[in-house]
C-alpha cells in the first residue's frame, strides 16, 4: 500500500509542476520550466501537502543538461576563457571570501539567541555550493546539520527566483557568440553522445565526485565538443523536461517543518543572501569595467546560486552559458576542496594553539 501511495504522490507531483509550468509560459515568466515547478512545489510541501520527488527523474534532468550545456564549449569557446582565466581566478576568490562573510553574519545574528549553536553551523552554512558536500563536513565538527542544509536551501530558492526575474526585468537582451555549433538532431549522435557521457557519470561516481550525474556528462560531453567532434545538437523538448525534473527535486525540499524548525535563522538566511546577490552585482559591474564580458553574463558568473541552476538560466536566457558554466564549477572546486582546510585553519588550529 505505501509503495502505491508513493506512486500516486510523485505523479501527482509532476502533475502539479506540469500545471505549474504551464501557468508560467502563459505569464512569459523566465524559465518556466524550471521555476514553474519549482515555486509550485515548494509552496506545496510548505502547506503540508504530500509531493515527493523520485532521484531517477532528477538525475535524469541532470544528465540531459549537462550534455546540453558541454554542447556550448566550441574551440573557439575555449580559447576565450582560456584568456579569461585570472577573471575566473578572481571570481573564485570573491566567492570564497563572500561565502566567509555570509557566515561571519548568520554567527553574529544567530548565535546570542540559540542553543547547541556553534561555529561550525554558521561557517559550514556559508560557502557557497556543494550544499550536500558542505552538511556532510559540518557534521564531522559537530554542527547543526539540519540548520545547514536548510540555509544552503533557502539561499538556493532566493538566488534561483529573484536572479532570472531580475535579469528579465532588466532586459539585458540575447548573447549570440555561445551558441552550439550542430543544430541537427542525429538519433545515432544522440545514442553515441548517451553512452559516452554515460562512462563519464560512472567514472564520477566512482570518484566519489560530486554531482556526479552533472559533472560527469558536462566534462564528457564538454571534451567532444571540444575536439570539434559534431554528434548532435539535442532537442528543446529533453532540455524543457530536464528543467522539470530539477525543478521538482528543488521545491520538495521545503516542507512545512523546513518553515517551523528556526525562522530566525531562516530570515538571517534570506537577509544575507539577498545582501550576496547585490554585492555580486556590484562585483560584476568591477569585473565588466576589467573585461569585455557582458555583464548579464558575469551577474550569473559570479550570483551566489548552485551551477546548474545558473547555467540552465544562462542557457535559456542565451546569456553566455559556456562562460557562466565555467566560472560556477571552477568556484564549485574550489569550494569543496578549501573549505574543510579552512576552517581548521580558521578555528581549530587556533584553539589548539
Amino acid at each position: 500500500m505505501s509503495d502505491f501511495r508513493n506512486a500516486i504522490e510523485k505523479i501527482g507531483t509532476l502533475l502539479l509542476a506540469w500545471l505549474a509550468t504551464l501557468l508560467f509560459i502563459e505569464l512569459h515568466a523566465p524559465l518556466p520550466w524550471m521555476l514553474g515547478p519549482l515555486t509550485s512545489i515548494a509552496l506545496a510541501s510548505m502547506l503540508g501537502l504530500p509531493t515527493r520527488s523520485w532521484d531517477p527523474l532528477r538525475n535524469i534532468g541532470q544528465w540531459i543538461i549537462g550534455i546540453a550545456l558541454g554542447l556550448y564549449f566550441t574551440p573557439a569557446v575555449a580559447q576565450l576563457l582560456i584568456s579569461a582565466w585570472w577573471v575566473i581566478a578572481l571570481s573564485i576568490t570573491w566567492s570564497l571570501v563572500l561565502g566567509y562573510f555570509f557566515g561571519v553574519w548568520l554567527h553574529f545574528f544567530n548565535a546570542p539567541h540559540m542553543t547547541n549553536f556553534n561555529r561550525a553551523t554558521s561557517y559550514f552554512s556559508g560557502p557557497i555550493g556543494g550544499a550536500s558536500e558542505m552538511t556532510l563536513l559540518s557534521e564531522r565538527e559537530n554542527a547543526v546539520t539540519d540548520l545547514v542544509a536548510s540555509a544552503h536551501s533557502m539561499r538556493l530558492l532566493i538566488v534561483t527566483l529573484v536572479i532570472p526575474f531580475g535579469i528579465q526585468w532588466a532586459n539585458f537582451g540575447q548573447i549570440q557568440i555561445t551558441q552550439p555549433v550542430v543544430r541537427e538532431i542525429s538519433l545515432w549522435g544522440m545514442g553515441v553522445l548517451a553512452l559516452l557521457t554515460a562512462i563519464g557519470i560512472f567514472v564520477m561516481m566512482k570518484l566519489k565526485r560530486a554531482n556526479p550525474w552533472f559533472m560527469g556528462a558536462m566534462l564528457v560531453s564538454m571534451i567532444v565538443t571540444m575536439m570539434d567532434v559534431r554528434l548532435t545538437a539535442l532537442p528543446s523538448e529533453a532540455t524543457n523536461v530536464a528543467q522539470l525534473f530539477i525543478g521538482v527535486s528543488l521545491g520538495v525540499r521545503f516542507n512545512r517543518q523546513f518553515v517551523k524548525s528556526a525562522p530566525r535563522w531562516l530570515f538571517s538566511v534570506a537577509i544575507g543572501t539577498f545582501g550576496m546577490i547585490f554585492l555580486c552585482i556590484l562585483f560584476s559591474y568591477v569585473l565588466l569595467e576589467m573585461t569585455h564580458l557582458p555583464f548579464a553574463t558575469l551577474i550569473l558568473a559570479s550570483a551566489p546560486g548552485g551551477i546548474t541552476e545558473m547555467a540552465i538560466t544562462a542557457k535559456v536566457l542565451q546569456l553566455g552559458a559556456p562562460i557562466v558554466t565555467v566560472f560556477q564549477s571552477s568556484r564549485l572546486v574550489a569550494v569543496l576542496l578549501l573549505s574543510g582546510p579552512l576552517y581548521q585553519w580558521l578555528y581549530v588550529r587556533k584553539t589548539s594553539d
